[in-house]
């Protein structure tokens, strides 16, 4: 029987209750396969460990990490820790150090869920972002000169390697390809003069090695308003870290709301392990009330299954979100029910 070591990472807010019910399921699917076992170890970082430490995890914590198969992250950030402090020390970190430079966001309407957008329909919104991961914008380079001075200057540097660039447009150029999809770029060349030129250049570089995958460009404020009005434009869309960022947030409001929103975080060689996790935040407000919707981590553990190579059992757990979506029996609050987190996912096993 094949053991799958899973370092877990509950964090803040409502990260451990979600992170419960995703680990109920998926020791529901392994008990019912048979062939497979999940190994998990629990690790209490976050920001009530950061106030109680100084840091949001120890300085071995990469090395640590290293040693699993994979990571499942609850979610992170609390009121009194900054966000760029609960940010940068502990999940970008992870992000650099495994490079995990995929950060693959399925954006796609489920059957019963929630729409903002006037007659779409479920076949309309079905697409697949492949975001930069781990350098553009978020690479943090850059300088803060003259701190507290009227001549205080801050500079942000965007960092595009020809090898960042090139692997992330690769991978997504090989994903429309198996899936015999559209590929969109998108980018903003016309006013980011060194940075989105390169980007473009590359993407129709790499383009030339993949004749049979039709692709279009467009650029990131064109692309905002196209999700919306025309969301089945787009199939698999490759861009970069901050846009990335932005419009898979855009995704998950016309998929569903961020109850349903997962990201997986990969390092495709498999020489670091990868991190799952639903990308809704911590939701402190909600915490311990019960009202978190643990369907995003549902859906993060079938990427996690989808990663480990069981696709059927992945599949299926897509399939069951539609299913307590459709049959309207067991929602949480934000899907218009009255369901508490632990009593979705009791109704997830129950289908298992």
């Amino acid at each position: 029987m094949t053991t799958h070591k899973i370092a877990v990472i509950a964090g803040d807010g409502i990260g451990p209750e979600v992170i419960d019910e995703g680990i109920k399921v998926l020791n529901a699917v392994a008990a019912k396969d048979g062939s497979f076992k999940f190994e998990f170890t629990h690790f209490p970082w976050g920001c009530e460990y950061y106030k109680e430490n100084g840091y949001m995890m120890p300085a071995d914590g990469i090395e640590t990490l290293s040693k699993f198969d994979a990571i499942f992250l609850g979610a992170v950030g609390a009121p009194g820790v900054p966000d760029h402090i609960s940010l940068w020390d502990l999940l970008l970190i992870i992000r650099k150090s495994f490079d995990q430079y995929i950060n693959l966001r399925p954006v796609k309407l489920l059957k019963g869920a929630p729409c903002p957008l006037k007659d779409a329909k479920v076949e309309d919104i079905d697409m697949v972002f492949v975001r930069e991961n781990t350098e553009g914008e978020y690479a943090g380079s850059g300088s803060w000169l003259f701190k507290g001075k009227e001549n205080e200057v801050v500079i942000q540097d965007g960092v595009f390697s020809r090898k960042g660039c090139e692997r992330v447009i690769r991978y997504a150029y090989e994903l429309a390809k198996s899936q015999g999809k559209s590929l969109t770029s998108i980018s903003k060349a016309n006013a980011l003069n060194y940075s989105m030129v390169f980007w473009d250049q590359i993407f129709a570089e790499v383009g030339k090695a993949y004749p049979e995958v039709k692709t279009y460009s467009y650029l990131v404020d064109a692309a905002s308003m196209f999700m919306v009005k025309v969301p089945k434009r787009f199939e698999v869309v490759v861009t970069s870290n901050l846009f990335g960022d932005i419009l898979t947030d855009l995704g998950a409001a016309i998929a569903g709301g961020m109850g349903l929103a997962a990201g997986a975080n990969l390092n495709p060689e498999r020489k670091f392990p990868s991190m799952f996790e639903p990308i809704h935040g911590s939701a402190p407000d909600i915490a311990g009330t019960g009202k978190a919707n643990p369907l995003a981590t549902v859906w993060s553990a079938s990427q996690l299954l989808d990663f480990f190579g069981h696709e059927d059992w992945g599949k299926r757990l897509i399939d069951i979100i539609e299913e307590v979506l459709t049959e309207e029996k067991v929602l949480t609050p934000d899907l218009g029910g009255t369901a508490t987190c632990s009593e979705v996912g009791d109704e997830v096993v129950r289908k298992i």
